[in-house]
């Protein structure tokens, strides 16, 4: 029998009953120390929004190429914008992934202190101009998303037996990317090419919603991979190098992968919640068992991402 990641209703989150919520966090931490992925229904996140996206995604990507190559994200100081098909390469040295991408931030005036002061990835987005669906449909996605992100962090707390708030700091003002990708069919001739190679994914929380097509591979204990088939309706989440550090390695950031071999065109859109800048991240003391010691010094979010990006987007073009 094959192994599935769990179905999580999380929609007990947001009930008065306290029961409710701690139910919910008892079954997010059965995940998170199974896998550290598992799929989300009950988000609230509307059906109509997320098909918006989808069509934007798609019309984005079906755009003529000089038209992509003027957003590209090398045009943008804070990295957002267009990335190539074949200018990522996520599992060190295998081949570059079969896929282009888009990267959209907060949007920020160059005015706003965040970006005068020159902080992390934090700056205005690059739009495109023969879409005029395009920027409001992924603003309205984006504040949707950061919403689940932190009812998420919330049931993260009551799973690590904290008090509910707990994560209400790395929540204020969070640095979030929303990403959206396109795979065209593997090349029947290239088998040992991906859509995706092996990764973990650098910050907290990645929320995914994908079409129909499927191809999101996940990597269990034994070193088999676990099938994600799209669920009609169904984020898939998983935890972040970000949230393995913050939990002493108690939760697990997990290696996942994108095959497409379906033969036909896959869009996805992981939405990346990585908090607050300078919030501080220092080992949990309920991740800590008996005699046990952090074995990772506090750091702060920003401080985290830059040597992420630093370690591995140089090299290897990675991102998260």
């Amino acid at each position: 029998m094959s192994k599935s990641l769990p179905i999580i209703d999380v929609s007990g989150l947001a009930s008065s009953d306290p029961v409710a919520r701690t139910e919910v966090g008892s079954k997010i931490r059965s995940a998170c120390l199974a896998h550290g992925f598992f799929y989300v229904t009950g988000h609230g996140i509307p059906d109509g929004l997320i098909q918006a996206v989808m069509t934007e995604t798609r019309n984005l990507f079906d755009l003529p190429e000089e038209a992509k190559d003027a957003l590209d994200k090398s045009l943008s100081p804070c990295n957002r914008g267009y990335e190539q098909l074949g200018g990522q390469t996520l599992q060190p040295g295998a081949l570059p992934d079969r896929k282009e991408g888009y990267y959209i931030g907060e949007e920020l005036t160059p005015r706003d202190p965040r970006v005068t002061a020159g902080k992390f990835n934090q700056g205005p987005n690059q739009w495109p101009q023969d879409l005029p669906g395009f920027r409001p449909t992924m603003m309205a996605y984006f504040s949707a998303l950061s919403t689940l992100g932190e009812t998420l962090m919330r049931g993260m707390a009551l799973s690590l037996d904290l008090e509910e708030g707990y994560f209400s700091g790395f929540c204020e003002q969070p640095l979030a990317t929303l990403r959206l990708l396109h795979y065209p069919p593997a090349q029947p001739d290239v088998p040992e090419e991906m859509g995706a190679g092996a990764h973990t994914d650098f910050g907290g929380l990645t929320m995914l919603f994908q079409d129909s097509v499927g191809g999101l591979q996940v990597m269990d204990e034994d070193g088999s991979w676990i099938d994600a088939p799209p669920i009609p309706g169904a984020f898939v989440v998983n935890l972040g190098d970000m949230i393995s550090r913050w939990t002493n390695d108690h939760y697990r950031s997990t290696l996942h992968r994108v095959i497409n071999r379906s033969g036909r065109e896959r869009y996805s859109v992981p939405f990346f919640y990585s908090g607050f800048p300078g919030h501080e991240v220092a080992c949990i003391p309920t991740c800590l068992a008996g005699d046990e010691t952090p074995k990772y010094p506090p750091i702060t979010v920003e401080e985290h991402l830059r040597a992420m990006y630093e370690r591995t987007y140089v090299n290897d073009k990675k991102s998260g």
